[in-house]
C-alpha cells in the first residue's frame, strides 16, 4: 500500500462527495494513481473518473486510449476520452510541442471542471518529477517561485496525491497489484526539455549523488518555508487589482529586492500569469518602475505588458484589439465593448457626482455621434483653449491604455465631450431645461 494517505489528509486534497478526475496517460505513474484512488473511493468518500487526453503526437496514440478505457472498465470507473491536435497547436501558436500539449491538456481539464463533470483533477506527479521541475525552473531563471517546485494543490482544483511518493514506491505498488501500463516511446526523445532533464541531467546527477532527488526536494521545501515567511511581510496596499489588470505604486519598488520581487510575482499571478515569468522579467519591471519614462511599455510572456503610468506600474494583457464603438447622440443607455454602459439622460435639476458631466444638447451638431478617439481629434477645453485630444488626455493624466476606450461625442474630428471627464466650452450649459447628463455605469 502506498504511504500517501497521510499526505492526502494533511493537505486536504479531497472533500467528501467530490468527483475526482484522474489524468491518465496509461503510463506507470498515472495507472498507479488511478488504481489507488479507485480502490480507495470509500476511504476518501469520493467518486473517481478516468480522463485520457490523446495529443495525436504518435500515429498509434489511439491504442493508449483503448488501454486506459479497458482498465477503467475493470476498476468500475467512468472514462472520458479527448483528442487534441498538439502538433497543429504548436505550429499555429509558434510554441514547442511540449508546451502545446500541456496547454491543450489543461484546457480539457478546465472545461470538465467548468461543466461540473468533475470537481478536481488528480495528477500523478511524484518526488522525482518534483526534483526535475525544480531544476527546470532554476535553469529557466524563475528564481525563488520556481525553486519551490509544485504544490500539493494548484488553483484549488489540481491535486497531486503522489507528490511525496517515490518512483520506486510506485513501481513496487504496480508489482504488488499486478498492474499493467504502457510505455510511451516519446519519453526517450531528449528534444523535449523534460525528457532531457530526466534522461540526461538527472541520470548523470544520480550516478554520483544517489540521494539527489531527496536533497533537491528538501531544498525546495526549505525555499517554500522561507518564501511563505517573506510573503507575510508584503503590504496589502502594494497591489491594486482592477478589472483585468493590476497596479503597483512605484514607491514600493524602493523596498528590498526580496519584497519587490514577491510583489511583482503576486501581481502577475493575480491576473492569471502563472508561468514563464522569470527573474530577468522581474528585473526589467523594476528598472521600468525606477528609471522608465511615463508611458513606456515592456512586453512580458503570455502577451502581457507592463506600463509606466505616472506613479504606478500597470500590468495587463496586451492582446486586446482596438474595440469599435458608435452610438447616436440621444437619451438612452448604450452598451460599450468593455461591458459598461454609456448613459445619457435629460435632467431638470442636477447635483453632479464624480464621473458625471452635463452639456447643452441644443449646441451639439446633428451629425454628432459617440465613438472612441481617432487620430486628428481636437478638443476645445471647458474654460477656453483648443488642443489635440491626445494632448488633453495626457494633461489630464489619463493612462495610455484607457485613452482609446473613452467614449467621445464627435462631429468629424471636433470633440464636444469626453464621457466621464469633461465637456467642451462649445456645449456648456446655460439653461438647465436643455441639459443632458452623461455618465458611464459599470
Amino acid at each position: 500500500m502506498l504511504a500517501c494517505e497521510e499526505f492526502i489528509v494533511k493537505n486536504k486534497l479531497f472533500k467528501r462527495g467530490e468527483i475526482i478526475g484522474v489524468g491518465v496517460s496509461g503510463g506507470s505513474d498515472s495507472m498507479a494513481l488511478l488504481h489507488y484512488l479507485a480502490t480507495n473511493q470509500d476511504r476518501f468518500d469520493i467518486e473517481v473518473v478516468a480522463i485520457h487526453v490523446d495529443h495525436e503526437i504518435r500515429e498509434n496514440s489511439y491504442m493508449d486510449a483503448d488501454f486506459v478505457k479497458a482498465k477503467a472498465r475493470e476498476l468500475g470507473v467512468r472514462f472520458y476520452k479527448f483528442r487534441v491536435d498538439a502538433p497543429k497547436i504548436a505550429r499555429e501558436k509558434g510554441i514547442s510541442l511540449e508546451t502545446a500539449a500541456r496547454e491543450a491538456r489543461y484546457g480539457v481539464f478546465k472545461s470538465l471542471i467548468q461543466k461540473g463533470l468533475v470537481d478536481k483533477i488528480a495528477l500523478a506527479h511524484h518526488t522525482r518529477d518534483q526534483a526535475e521541475t525544480i531544476l527546470m525552473h532554476i535553469f529557466r531563471g524563475s528564481g525563488v517561485a520556481g525553486a519551490k517546485g509544485m504544490s500539493p494543490i494548484s488553483d484549488k482544483v489540481y491535486v497531486r496525491p503522489f507528490l511525496t511518493t517515490s518512483k520506486e514506491e510506485i513501481y513496487q505498488y504496480l508489482n504488488e497489484n499486478h498492474l499493467d501500463y504502457v510505455e510511451d516511446y516519446t519519453n526517450d526523445d531528449t528534444s523535449y526539455n523534460r525528457n532531457f532533464v530526466r534522461n540526461v541531467i538527472m541520470k548523470e546527477i544520480l550516478s554520483r549523488w544517489p540521494n539527489a532527488v531527496e536533497a533537491i526536494v528538501n531544498f525546495g521545501q526549505a525555499i517554500c518555508e522561507d518564501d511563505e515567511f517573506i510573503n507575510k511581510q508584503i503590504y496589502a496596499e502594494a497591489i491594486i487589482n482592477e478589472d483585468k489588470l493590476v497596479r503597483i505604486p512605484t514607491s514600493y519598488f524602493l523596498f528590498d529586492n526580496a519584497i519587490v520581487s514577491r510583489i511583482i510575482f503576486r501581481a502577475v499571478k493575480s491576473i492569471g500569469i502563472k508561468q514563464d515569468i522569470e527573474k530577468k522579467h522581474i528585473e526589467l519591471i523594476k528598472n521600468l518602475a525606477l528609471k522608465g519614462e511615463n508611458g513606456k511599455k515592456l512586453s512580458l510572456p503570455f502577451e502581457a505588458v507592463a506600463i509606466k503610468e505616472y506613479d504606478y506600474i500597470t500590468i495587463t494583457n496586451n492582446h486586446v484589439e482596438k474595440a469599435k464603438f458608435e452610438a447616436p447622440f440621444k437619451c438612452g443607455e448604450f452598451d460599450m465593448p468593455s461591458g459598461d454602459k454609456l448613459v445619457v439622460k435629460r435632467v431638470k435639476d442636477f447635483n453632479l457626482s464624480q464621473g458625471q458631466i452635463l452639456l447643452d444638447y441644443r449646441k451639439v451638431p446633428k451629425d454628432a455621434v459617440w465613438r472612441f478617439r481617432e487620430e486628428g481629434d481636437i478638443f476645445s477645453k471647458f474654460g477656453g483653449g483648443t488642443k489635440k485630444l491626445k494632448s488633453y488626455l495626457i494633461d489630464k493624466k489619463v493612462p495610455a491604455r484607457l485613452r482609446d476606450s473613452l467614449p467621445v461625442l464627435a462631429s468629424g474630428n471636433q470633440i464636444y465631450a469626453v464621457a466621464g471627464l469633461e465637456i467642451s466650452e462649445q456645449v456648456k450649459v446655460e439653461d438647465v431645461p436643455t441639459a443632458y447628463l452623461i455618465e458611464i455605469k459599470k
